[in-house]
């Protein structure tokens, strides 16, 4: 663009920044680099950083960013690269064992055993759609990389890798088809979950009785694991150093967070219908966020009689960014608790949600994801955050900006009464029968 600029990368993404140069055809980009880490050092600290050499060349660190910026670019320098990239596993011919090692050498796996996706194995997944196995999918990325495409013979190939039967295969494919990965490139450690709505959750067997969250239902398992291998081979996905950057990365990215709503003992509407879609639907709602806590280490969770569940899960959220949003498991039980104590519908409970989970300017503020995030926003103008900005530190802000950020499904099976939630925003609802 005509612009000269010098990228400037702590130590240790030093893999990253030169791999994604190549990758956009850049082999030889001028990058500057720190020393690591550079969160939560003093501006005394960062100034010792860039007064002193660049940890990768050894050079002087701000004559090294100058010459980036003003030295004309050698021949050396101009040249460019082209980077081909696989989209996934095909189908190949070998030994069980072999073929087992081919995959897992490769990077087509979550390291655990997978089934090989044999023809046969492919092409009894694709009956299981109307669609053509060389129709285009959709495209993802696991973050800011050059999104892959894919086609429905691919997504069919990871989901019999996943150990899905063929009936489960349109959930993946609508969950293919959103574009949403459930790796996803972030110092931060992601995790991603599901709801699955509709009559499919009885045909499949769907467990959201007793262990709603656990490795208790094959379709639970494998299609939460079948988006995370997916995300691997056709999104470009999971790889440490390079396509994920979690620290510690999270236990929960296996398979992911299936909910199978518990339609049937809800006192509220499901989940999907509140997305605008018919009770009849078949749809896969997709989340995304950090994790998941119980209820039982809430403020206000003893096993009285007169449990306020509404103030426990209030308390639940005090920890949450308001970055992302919460999600509430909530057990049958404390569903019809929560019907007899007044909120008849979710949206009612929401509303109260909203206005009582709150939380102090200064508290705000001093949560990091406010500042790397919110702040930007507020200095752009960006409401709420511009007013929560300019509020003194003893004001009381609500904990989420919006009534939106929260969501309610019911599953579990009704021996405790003890709600979950999870810090996870609502992505996207996806239609399972236009994949039939």
């Amino acid at each position: 663009m005509g612009i000269p600029s010098a990228p400037l990368v702590t130590k240790a993404f030093k893999d990253l920044a030169l791999l994604n140069a190549a990758k956009r055809g850049m082999p030889h980009e001028r990058i500057c680099f720190t020393p690591h880490p550079v969160w939560g050092k003093t501006p005394e600290e960062v100034r010792v950083y860039v007064e002193g050499p660049d940890p990768v060349t050894g050079k002087p660190f701000m004559r090294e960013v100058v010459d980036a910026l003003t030295v004309p670019l050698s021949e050396e320098d101009k040249k460019v690269g082209n980077l081909s990239v696989s989209v996934g596993p095909a189908t190949f011919t070998d030994t069980a064992d072999n073929l087992q090692e081919f995959y897992l050498n490769n990077g087509y796996t979550d390291f655990l055993p997978i089934i090989v996706p044999t023809e046969q194995r492919v092409d009894q997944m694709l009956k299981a759609t109307s669609h053509h196995p060389d129709d285009v999918v959709g495209k993802m990325a696991a973050g800011a990389y050059p999104a892959w495409s894919y086609n429905v013979r691919q997504v069919a190939a990871n989901a019999v890798m996943a150990g899905c039967r063929p009936e489960y295969f349109p959930i993946v494919l609508a969950i293919a088809s959103s574009g949403m990965a459930s790796l996803f490139s972030s110092t931060n450690s992601f995790a991603f979950a599901m709801v699955i709505n509709g009559p499919i959750r009885d045909k499949l067997e769907f467990n959201y009785g007793i262990g709603a969250l656990g490795p208790f239902a094959q379709p639970n398992a494998t299609i939460g694991r079948a988006w995370t291998i997916l995300s691997k081979n056709l999104g470009n996905g999971g790889i440490p150093g390079d396509t994920y950057l979690g620290s510690l990365g999270n236990n929960l990215n296996y398979n992911n967070v299936v909910i199978a709503e518990h339609e049937d003992a809800s006192p509220w509407v499901p989940f999907h219908v509140q997305k605008g879609f018919k009770k009849e639907e078949n749809v896969v709602s997709l989340f995304r966020g950090l994790g998941v806590v119980p209820g039982q280490v809430a403020r206000g969770s003893s096993a009285n009689e007169n449990v306020q569940f509404d103030y426990q899960m209030s308390d639940l959220f005090s920890t949450f960014t308001g970055f992302f949003g919460a999600l509430i498991i909530a057990d049958p039980l404390v569903a019809a608790r929560l019907k007899e104590q007044g909120y008849d519908t979710k949206e009612k409970l929401i509303d109260w949600l909203y206005k009582n989970t709150r939380q102090t300017v200064k508290d705000y503020k001093s949560r990091n994801y406010a500042y790397l995030f919110d702040y930007p926003r507020a200095l752009r103008g960006d409401e709420p955050w511009a007013t929560w900005y300019k509020l003194p530190d003893d004001a009381v802000i609500p904990h989420f900006p919006r009534a939106s950020d929260f969501n309610i499904v019911v599953a579990g099976g009704q021996t405790n009464a003890y709600p979950q939630a999870g810090n996870l925003s609502y992505g996207v609802s996806v239609s399972v029968d236009k994949w039939t």
